[in-house]
């Protein structure tokens, strides 16, 4: 059989941790395992019942069973709009600063093929998102800084580390891996570094909407109007598979990235980009969670309080976070040593390693399983005797 070699841009690209995750609860599964998986942060919960009958209804319609635009439709992008002034008190045009996109993984990819040229740099966090120092750098033959994100900086990126000749910088809070979150004041330093040093700032904000104990995520844009953000369906209203975000931000960068997608794509399907206005619509005026995704928030806090506590029990270090659905922790070892051991009792986490070198020695787990399938990993890991 003919065999085929991966480009060299290609090869440079380790297997995506969440692929060998897999594999491994694959193997145990097939041993007869029962798995409790803290690993891939895909929701539990499902998606509110009236997006799901919109979405249905939606499909049925003939004119909805046909191609897009990779700018996604006008009404979709107005409804992105009215929630960015009803969450943020901020004034966006639907034409010139929105593009919908395939859910915000291929945005924050493809924004950087439309501005970043072979050679120049891209800062990224580490630990951090992999597309970042990934595919982002590596398919436009660009170079990557890592930023190193420390504990005792509460996972801030300072931009006092980074370089002043890069092209583009990558950002994300509330911070997946680490859970970390920030406020405007903090947005508006890196803005304003990422102005006087001409770099392009891409904030990814997927998890706004993921917060606790009072805690409300900003926007990028709140800090300045010369930026990218970021967001997505998928985390805020349990739409992963549907593949829905969206990019708002500077007029420029909104159009390279409309551009760049023109020759990628041909936009989400229609059906699931209708069921995202009634998503968006179930916010009031006042910019507040609808009761919906308040009710699933209520239930990742209490699991991440069972687990948070646990671990704690068990002699780990772990910091309660206030955004997102993760919980990061030092584990003591080598984050794939952990890993291993834990597969072998039969719970699947997430090494730090995975999402930097700087983040070896931590671990992440995501709050995706119900308080007693936590209890009994917890016990699991008790017994192991592992820490």
């Amino acid at each position: 059989m003919t065999t085929f070699e991966q480009s060299d841009r290609l090869k440079q690209i380790p297997p995506y941790l969440f692929v060998r995750l897999e594999q491994l609860s694959a193997e145990k599964k097939a041993e007869g395992w029962d798995m409790i998986d803290f690993g891939i942060g895909d929701p539990d919960l499902p998606t509110p019942d009236c997006i799901v009958e919109e979405m249905c209804r939606q499909a049925g319609i003939n004119e909805n069973q046909k191609y897009s635009s990779s700018a996604g439709e006008k009404d979709l992008r107005v409804a992105v709009a009215k929630w960015y002034k009803k969450r943020f008190n901020l004034d966006i045009d639907p034409d010139t600063q929105v593009c919908i996109t395939i859910g915000s993984k291929e945005a924050i990819f493809n924004i950087s093929q439309a501005f970043v040229n072979c050679g120049e740099t891209i800062i990224a966090p580490s630990p951090g998102y992999p597309v970042y120092s990934g595919a982002s750098t590596l398919f436009n033959e660009a170079k990557c800084v890592k930023i190193p994100l420390r504990a005792e900086k509460d996972w801030l990126l300072d931009v006092d580390e980074c370089p002043k000749d890069a092209k583009m910088l990558y950002l994300n809070y509330p911070n997946n891996p680490t859970g970390a979150t920030c406020d405007v004041a903090y947005l508006k330093k890196v803005y304003d570094w990422c102005q006087e040093n001409n770099i392009i700032f891409c904030y990814d904000n997927a998890y706004s909407e993921m917060c606790y104990d009072g805690y409300q995520a900003p926007s990028a844009l709140e800090a300045g109007p010369d930026c990218i953000e970021f967001g997505s369906f998928s985390k805020t209203f349990n739409m992963t598979g549907f593949r829905l975000g969206y990019a708002v931000g500077h007029p420029d960068l909104i159009a390279g990235l409309k551009k760049c997608k023109g020759q990628i794509d041909s936009g989400a399907p229609i059906f699931i980009q209708k069921a995202a206005i009634k998503a968006l619509e179930m916010y009031g005026d006042d910019g507040k969670l609808p009761k919906a995704i308040a009710d699933n928030m209520a239930i990742y806090a209490e699991r991440r309080k069972v687990l948070v506590e646990g671990l704690r029990k068990l002699g780990y270090d772990v910091k309660m976070p206030k955004g997102t659905f993760y919980v990061w922790f030092n584990c003591g070892m080598s984050s794939f040593d952990f890993t291993k051991k834990m597969v072998d009792l039969g719970v699947i986490v997430t090494p730090g390693s995975g999402f930097g070198e700087s983040a070896d020695g931590y671990i992440r787990m995501t709050v995706t399983e119900p308080v007693e399938r936590i209890k009994i990993a917890l016990e699991r890991m008790e017994r192991g005797s592992y820490n």
